[in-house]
This record gives structure tokens, C-alpha cells and sequence, in this order.
């Protein structure tokens, strides 16, 4: 028995207090901050009453009436309160993310630094806006100088801001476009001074960002690329379409006047989001015809504000009356959807993703004779051949010599191992189809790729992980002496014993006795398995059936079947076979026990006499030689997933089983653009292997499996 389960408290209550330890050793300044703010919350009362509505209210929180009257500590003071009880939830949860953020990416001492100074100087440049500013006439202004406010907002935006510089792209753009477009809604339409200090907070800190992290800042593009532009016009949407939602819902009287008069009305506000929900979609994915609605929405609420203006300038020559409340608001609010037309304008080139109907009217290409022709030229890798198999769909090089296979689905394109090109024009052949995905709308990625693909991808700023390994084994000098080779001895001898041959044909060939027995050995070990057959990177009998595969049967004195492997060529170039990869393994249980091992030896040993240099054992998904520990989150999900197919797959025993050749290992990698894309890539692998499984049919299946 463990001291916690001794001790009588739960499972999860060791993980609980470690994680706390590694948060409270890790981010010192953010959970002290924490902490401080619910402690005084308790001490003072202020969790369960207003702060506001008490006489200390003035002593603790800051604004230009506490700075004019010499109360400087409010400075200090003001941000661990909140207004009323319920805004500690948002207060302390928005702080201890933002601040715990910034200080995991810049350190605690940096951190500290920019969220105290970002605090700081937030809320003096509001103050001191708000004084040069009461009195102009400007109503806002006059009343924003007269009110208080606590909070450590300003800080932790200045903090995440500032640590965004630290991301790679895209992920920098995406969270200081949040940033902006919340900022941006709450000042131009609501309007308090908790706003101003927002909007001055990412207004110094976003372009500061960059000198303050330090080395820790990554390299800024030259310019947005095709994603940073259809980023840039969402947000610039999104932003509008909150605004006019907040107006509705919310109606304030920020710096440009009262939104009464200027917000829509319910069926205006209903038609609106109808539209933009699917424009957004589209421009997200770069679709042209979302574009072209999107353009047209921002000329015709453009040109609505050109006819307001002309027709006030027409009343003011004619001396005619026209009523101006909320005008400021309204041009405001249309300088915006100027805005967004320019940018839509700007990155145009963008959004040149035909529609789906002209997609598939214009989808065509290639089939598998050009691909087998051009793999034999060229030659590829060990998963090469099964480029060539049904349902691939390829991307060909503009000069005809290079291609990648791919499937697509749940809008991903999932290429296939390695590209299939002449010497140095790889990394050219990913990068156009890292194009082509964009420019249909697809999310690119590769599967099973090598470490010359994945460097490859690498040049466009992708990312990848390892989701399987190849056992290879060298035939030249490969003898079946010594310890480690006992078992797969063993196998050879009692085969010889018992009267067992060993065939190496081509399956199309073999007279129909043969082939009854192969598909029912095969029929026999599908039913034996809870879950459906995958494809993909694993054939069946259909692609043994091939006749450039090549399969190994072992076959006993009465003519009976034991054992099937299927083994596909890898051309090495100049139309050369220089070794094969194993895909089909089936057994009878019933038959010569160790049969994988004399199937798997004697094809080696006959592929050798051959002149082959080498076979490959391929890989198991979701399995790899023991390592390490994975250290990111990625590969420890890939670990976990790992876990829970293993009782219906086995490619970890499969893989296990593997390592009795004594192979040498080789990693294949999923290649990426960067996280946010693998949620659908995972859907889409899931697709390529399940073709013709639906997700509640799969998630049916498991547990059903589970159950029995």
C-alpha cells in the first residue's frame, strides 16, 4: 500500500499536489501573485462584497482622481482587487494564463519586469491620456478622467504580448490577433478605463515585444505569407462581427458616442451573422468564393458610409437638418470595413481556392503507370511502392518527374512517405505541394516520411513527430549464427524436419487450391481481430495479388498452407530492385508455430541469392525501439494512443516480434505545419487507415471491444 492510499485521500491527489509543486518551483512570480490576490480577497471581504461600493474603494484602486490627490500606492494597491466578487473568476484566471505564460517562455526575472512595468506604465499613459483629454469637450474623456479601477489586467496582456514574440509563426500572428480583436471591440464600443488600459497596454507592448524577450524572440518574416493574410482578414471580420454583437447585446457610450441609433436591429443582426459564419470558414481556407462575398459586404457597408457623408455634407450646403447622435460611432464603425476591404484587397492573392464543384469538375490526373514508371526511374524509399496502390491521388511537378502521393480527407492531404524525384529536387517537390494544399484549401502534410523529407519540410518551418519505425535488415554477410539468432535457427530446422518448403511466388500465378487456402487463412486471422483491417500503409491480399509483389508461402508435404508473407519491391533507381518490404503476414493457428520466423529467414536468404542488398521488416504504426521518455506533449499522446490500440492491433508485439532479425532501426516521421493542424490530421489518418469505418462505427467497436 502507498503512504497516499494509507493515508486514505485519492489516487490523484500525489499528481495533484506535484503538479502544484512543479507550477509554484516553475512560475514563482505567477503563483505568489495568485495567491496574494485571493488571501486579500478573503482578509478584505472583497470575494463576496463589492470593492466598489466600499469607502476604501479611493485608498486602493487607481486612476487619475487617486494620482491627482497624492494617493501613489494605489499603483500598488489596485491590482490585486477586483470591482465586484464575480470578476476575481475572469481576474485571477486571465492573470495566472497570461502571466504563467509569459513567464514560462521569458523566465520569472523578465517576466516580472514586463508584467510590474507593463501594469505600470499602462495605467499611466491612460491617466495621463485621460487628463490631457477631460477637457476638450470630449464627453467620454471627461467622464473616463473622474472613474477608478483595480485590476492587474493591464500587466498580464502586457505579458502575454510581450511573450508572444517568443512563438514561431503562426502561432504569434493567431494569439496577438486575439489580443487585438479583443481589445479593439472593447475600446472602440464599450469604452471603460479598464479598456483604455488594455488598448495602451498591447499598444506599447506588441511592438516593444520583440527588444524586450531578448534571444528568446524568434525571426520575423519578411512579409505575411498566404495563411498570415487569410489570418489577418478573419480576425479583421471576426472583430467587426463581435462589435456589432456587443453593440446589440451590450449597448455602451464609448469614446465615439452612444451605440443606440448606430447597432442593428435583431433580424439585421441575425442576417449578418449568417452570412459572415461560412465566410469565415472559407477565408480560413483560403476559398475564393468566400473572398469575393466578404469584398462585397465590406463595399456595400463602405459605400453606405460614403452616401451617410455625402448626404450630411448635401444638408449642411442646403441648410437642412439631419440628426448626428452616434455619427461619430457610425463612421468609426464603417473606417473599419475600409479597413477590412483593404487588407481583403492587399492579400487577394491569398484566396485562390476554387470551389468544391470546380474541384472535383477539374480533379484529375496521373494514374498508377506514371507512378510506377517514374518510382522505377527514380527509385524511393521502403514505403515507396505503396504509392502506387488504389485510392492515392498524386501531385506531379509541373516538368513531369517528381510526384507525392496523397489521400485526402476531413480537408487534409496526407502525402505518403517520401517524394519521388530525381537527386536534389525533393525538397522542391514538398514545397509545391505545400502550395498546391494551399492553394486548394487542403492542410498539407507528410506521413511516414524520412529524415531527408522531414529537413525538407523543415525549410518551410513545419514541424514533425515520430509515429513509427522501419526494421531494416542488410542481407550482405547476414548469418544465422549465434544466440541472438536461435529462435529464427529453430525455425529453419524444425521447418526441414517436418517436411515444410518454403515458395517464393507471385500470388496471381498459384493454381486455385493455393489461393482457397491463402483467403482463408487470411479470413481466419480477420476474424480473429475486434476491429476492421486497416489500409493505407498495410496491404491485403488484393495488393499481393499484384504480380510485381512477390509471396512467400509455406507450404507442408500434403500441399497444405501454414503461413503467407507478401513482400513488396523497393526500386532503387535506373529500374533496379534493390530489396523488398514485408506487408502481408498471415498464419494458421492451428499449423507450424513458428512459421513468420521461416517465411521471414527464407525470403531473406532467396532474396540475397537474388542480389538484393537488403529487406525491410517496415513498420508498426504508433510503435519504436525502447527510448527515452517523450518529453513533448505530442509524442506522449502518440504514446498514450500507443497503449490503447495495442489490444487491437498488436504493433507493439508485432513490433516486438521484429526485433528477432535484429534490424536496424530507421524513424519515419509525420510532418507538419505546426499543432493546430493535428486534430484534423489525426481525423484524416484515421480516414486513411478506416476508409470505410464512420468515427461512431470505430468508437462502437471499441467499446464493444472493451466490453467482451
Amino acid at each position: 500500500m502507498t503512504e497516499t492510499a494509507s493515508a486514505g485521500l485519492p489516487a490523484g491527489g500525489g499528481r495533484i499536489r506535484g503538479t502544484v509543486a512543479v507550477l509554484r518551483r516553475r512560475l514563482p512570480f505567477t503563483s505568489s501573485v495568485v495567491l496574494a490576490m485571493l488571501l486579500l480577497a478573503v482578509a478584505t471581504g472583497a470575494l463576496w462584497s463589492a470593492a466598489e461600493d466600499r469607502a476604501a474603494y479611493p485608498f486602493v484602486a487607481y486612476g487619475l482622481p487617486s494620482l491627482e490627490v497624492g494617493r501613489w500606492w494605489t499603483m500598488l494597491t489596485g491590482p490585486f482587487f477586483a470591482v465586484i466578487p464575480w470578476y476575481y473568476l475572469p481576474m485571477v484566471g486571465s492573470f495566472a494564463l497570461f502571466a504563467g505564460f509569459a513567464e514560462w517562455q521569458l523566465g520569472t526575472r523578465r517576466a516580472m519586469a514586463v508584467t510590474i512595468g507593463g501594469q505600470f506604465v499602462s495605467v499611466l499613459v491612460a491617466t495621463q491620456f485621460l487628463a490631457l483629454s477631460r477637457n476638450s469637450g470630449w464627453l467620454w474623456a471627461e467622464r473616463m478622467a473622474g472613474s477608478l479601477d483595480v485590476g492587474f489586467s493591464g500587466g498580464a496582456l502586457a505579458a502575454v504580448a510581450v511573450a508572444s514574440a517568443t512563438l514561431r509563426p503562426p502561432w504569434r500572428l493567431r494569439l496577438r490577433a486575439g489580443l487585438c480583436v479583443y481589445a479593439g471591440v472593447a475600446i472602440i464600443y464599450v469604452g471603460t478605463l479598464a479598456d483604455l488600459v488594455h488598448f495602451f497596454a498591447l499598444a506599447l507592448a506588441i511592438p516593444l515585444g520583440k527588444r524586450l524577450v531578448g534571444p528568446r524572440g524568434t525571426t520575423d518574416t519578411a512579409g505575411p505569407n498566404v495563411r498570415e493574410w487569410r489570418l489577418l482578414t478573419v480576425a479583421g471580420l471576426l472583430l467587426l462581427t463581435v462589435a456589432e454583437v456587443v453593440m446589440f447585446l451590450v449597448p455602451g457610450d464609448g469614446p465615439f458616442g452612444s451605440a443606440e441609433g448606430v447597432s442593428l436591429t435583431a433580424p439585421e443582426l441575425a442576417i449578418l451573422v449568417l452570412l459572415v459564419v461560412p465566410m469565415l470558414n472559407g477565408l480560413r481556407k483560403g476559398g475564393r468564393v468566400a473572398w469575393r462575398w466578404a469584398v462585397a459586404l465590406s463595399v456595400f457597408v463602405t459605400l453606405q458610409g460614403l452616401a451617410t457623408a455625402t448626404l450630411i455634407g448635401l444638408a449642411d450646403v442646403f441648410g437642412g437638418d439631419y440628426d448626428t447622435a452616434g455619427l461619430p460611432l457610425f463612421f468609426v464603425d464603417n473606417l473599419l470595413w475600409t479597413v477590412e476591404l483593404i487588407v481583403l484587397t492587399a492579400g487577394r492573392h491569398a484566396f485562390r481556392v476554387p470551389s468544391r464543384r470546380r474541384l472535383r469538375r477539374h480533379a484529375q490526373g496521373p494514374g498508377v503507370a506514371m507512378a510506377r514508371t517514374l518510382l522505377g526511374r527514380h527509385g524511393g524509399s521502403t514505403l515507396s511502392w505503396m504509392t502506387t496502390w488504389p485510392r492515392n491521388t498524386y501531385f506531379v511537378r509541373e516538368d513531369g518527374r517528381s510526384y507525392l502521393a496523397y489521400r485526402r480527407h476531413a480537408g487534409v492531404a496526407v502525402a505518403l512517405g517520401d517524394p519521388i524525384a530525381p537527386d536534389g529536387t525533393a525538397a522542391a517537390t514538398v514545397t509545391e505541394f505545400a502550395a498546391m494544399c494551399e492553394n486548394s484549401g487542403l492542410v498539407p502534410c507528410v506521413f511516414s516520411a524520412t529524415e531527408a523529407t522531414v529537413a525538407a519540410t523543415g525549410e518551410l518551418g513545419w514541424q514533425h513527430v515520430q509515429v513509427a519505425e522501419d526494421n531494416v535488415l542488410d542481407l550482405d554477410g547476414l548469418e544465422f549464427r549465434g544466440k541472438a539468432w536461435q529462435d529464427v535457427r529453430s525455425a529453419l530446422n524444425k521447418a526441414a524436419k517436418q517436411h515444410i518448403d518454403f515458395r517464393l511466388v507471385r500470388l496471381a500465378d498459384q493454381p486455385e487450391p493455393i489461393l482457397a487456402q491463402v483467403r482463408a487463412l487470411s479470413e481466419e486471422w480477420m476474424s480473429d481481430k475486434a476491429m476492421p483491417e486497416m489500409g493505407f500503409t498495410l496491404g491485403g491480399l488484393d495488393e499481393a495479388m499484384d504480380p510485381a509483389t512477390r509471396v512467400g508461402l509455406a507450404v507442408d508435404a500434403e500441399g497444405v498452407v501454414h503461413g503467407v508473407t507478401s513482400w513488396l519491391p523497393v526500386y532503387t533507381g535506373a529500374g533496379k530492385v534493390g530489396g523488398w518490404t514485408l506487408d502481408v503476414m498471415r498464419r494458421s493457428a492451428h499449423g507450424f508455430r513458428p512459421v513468420m520466423e521461416f517465411l521471414i529467414a527464407s525470403a531473406c536468404l532467396a532474396f540475397r541469392e537474388e542480389g538484393a542488398r537488403f529487406v525491410s521488416l517496415s513498420g508498426a504504426p504508433l510503435a519504436r525501439s525502447a527510448g527515452g521518455a517523450p518529453t513533448r506533449t505530442i509524442d506522449r499522446t502518440l504514446e498514450s494512443l500507443g497503449r490503447v490500440m495495442e489490444p487491437y492491433y498488436g504493433f507493439r508485439s508485432l513490433h516486438a516480434f521484429k526485433a528477432k532479425f535484429q534490424p536496424r532501426h530507421v524513424p519515419l516521421y509525420l510532418a507538419f505545419r505546426d499543432e493546430a493542424d493535428l486534430p484534423r490530421i489525426g481525423l484524416a489518418l484515421s480516414r486513411a487507415y478506416l476508409p470505410d469505418v464512420r468515427l461512431r462505427e470505430l468508437a462502437k467497436l471499441v467499446s464493444s471491444s472493451r466490453g467482451r
